[in-house]
């Protein structure tokens, strides 16, 4: 019979297990309760949407429209696509769902996320994100409170150290127009030594060029007129409110005046939280004041903002969780294995991990439960007759030994 071949995993695509795992689940278990203590609920939406959902709001010219999205016609013709971010779901939703009646909305979501991007350390094709949303909330304190939460998580991670929160204002309408108008002007008149991807984002997204890497580009770039020439006397009073706030809140922040959203709908406060401990992936959370996007999608004026950050890279920064591995009740005897069965039971319904090693020979089982690591063992055994009952911790305090005790010497007493 000829040999089966076993499919690969797919390439962007990863297994997270073991040690990876335990990270990833730190940032999410840390980011479910933070986000509690800010009051923003969680929602669930699809994982893919229909294109023009993502096409209108991302927008036609972007990378991740036009390069990047996991897009399929399925079996009734309609185009499809899997979610390359939340922030446009949760806007259609808002919409289509009813969800005005309860703005200011505070949200907050996290799960999968699809484009197709060449892999590298810590991008993948499929990988993960943690969002938080305010909706209906036009005031510079809805940026302030979505800040500071962020803040706050970094914090609670234990990475805040060699982050920075980087920070710009997009201004209102008339000042994009303004600065857009004096970006397009400067760069016309360098048309000649801009990039190929350059020269396609002048005629289309002239902002995005600020954000090249393209070393034919930075020194042009550099050298553009910057927003606070154009502010309006709103936009500039609102960012004062958005600095203001964070300092209030102890929120540390920068100035990155180059620091921009290509898109039309970005209106006031852009900012990103960066380290130069990923390499050149260096941004871990990012977000922006979105006030035009639920209008893009069909609704009425509605003001938005938010964040994203990717949950591998966080987890990249994390150290290597303590894990506490259960308690392991041993039959180091024939005839005990239902005591040990009991014994763990009675564990897992007081709130304690527990594993049960009663396979086997019993001469080797109490090697065979220290290979699971755990964080006590408790064994028992036949000697004379008579039940004997012997427990070791493995960096278990008192306290918790003292628990499981509690627990499992009633089941034991009523055994013997």
């Amino acid at each position: 019979m000829a040999r089966i071949q076993t499919p690969n995993r797919v390439r962007g695509t990863q297994d997270i297990f073991g040690s990876d795992q335990r990270r990833f689940a730190q940032v999410l278990d840390t980011f479910d309760r933070v986000r509690k203590l800010y009051c923003f609920q969680r929602v669930e939406i699809p994982m893919f949407e229909a294109t023009e959902v993502f096409a209108r709001s991302i927008g036609e010219t972007t990378d991740v429209v036009s390069k990047e999205m996991y897009t399929f016609p399925d079996r009734g013709g309609d185009s499809l696509t899997l979610r390359p971010e939340f922030t446009a779901g949760i806007a259609r939703a808002y919409l289509t769902e009813g969800w005005q009646q309860f703005a200011p909305l505070k949200v907050a979501t996290s799960g999968a996320v699809f484009r197709y991007e060449r892999p590298q350390k810590g991008r993948y094709r499929q990988f993960h994100q943690i969002d938080t949303e305010i909706l209906g909330a036009p005031e510079p304190a809805a940026d302030v409170e979505l800040l500071t939460l962020a803040d706050q998580l970094l914090h609670e991670l234990g990475i805040a150290d060699g982050v920075t929160l980087q920070l710009n204002t997009l201004g209102d309408a008339e000042t994009r127009d303004a600065w857009r108008a004096a970006l397009v002007a400067h760069f016309e008149a360098h048309r000649g030594d801009l990039s190929e991807d350059s020269l396609t984002r002048l005629d289309k997204n002239p902002m995005r060029i600020l954000d090249s890497k393209d070393p034919r580009d930075r020194p042009i770039a550099d050298a553009a007129p910057g927003i606070d020439d154009f502010l309006t006397e709103v936009a500039r009073a609102f960012f004062d409110a958005v600095t203001a706030g964070l300092d209030a809140a102890g929120v540390k922040w920068t100035r990155n005046d180059r620091l921009v959203r290509g898109l039309d709908y970005y209106r006031h406060t852009a900012f990103e939280f960066v380290t130069d401990r990923l390499g050149a992936q260096g941004t871990v959370l990012a977000g922006g004041r979105y006030d035009g996007l639920v209008e893009s999608l069909g609704g009425q004026p509605t003001a938005g903002v938010g964040w994203a950050a990717g949950v591998e890279r966080l987890a990249m920064l994390l150290e290597e969780p303590k894990f506490a591995g259960p308690v392991n009740v041993i039959a180091e005897s024939t005839g005990l294995e239902l005591l040990a069965t009991a014994a763990v039971a009675a564990l897992r319904r007081g709130g304690v991990a527990a594993e049960a090693t009663i396979e086997g020979s019993p001469r080797k089982r109490f090697d065979k439960a220290l290979k699971r690591k755990p964080s006590q063992t408790m064994s028992l055994s036949l000697r004379d007759g008579a039940l004997q009952v012997s427990q070791r911790g493995y960096g278990a305090g008192q306290d918790a030994i003292d628990q499981v005790r509690a627990i499992v010497d009633p089941v034991i007493a009523a055994n013997q």
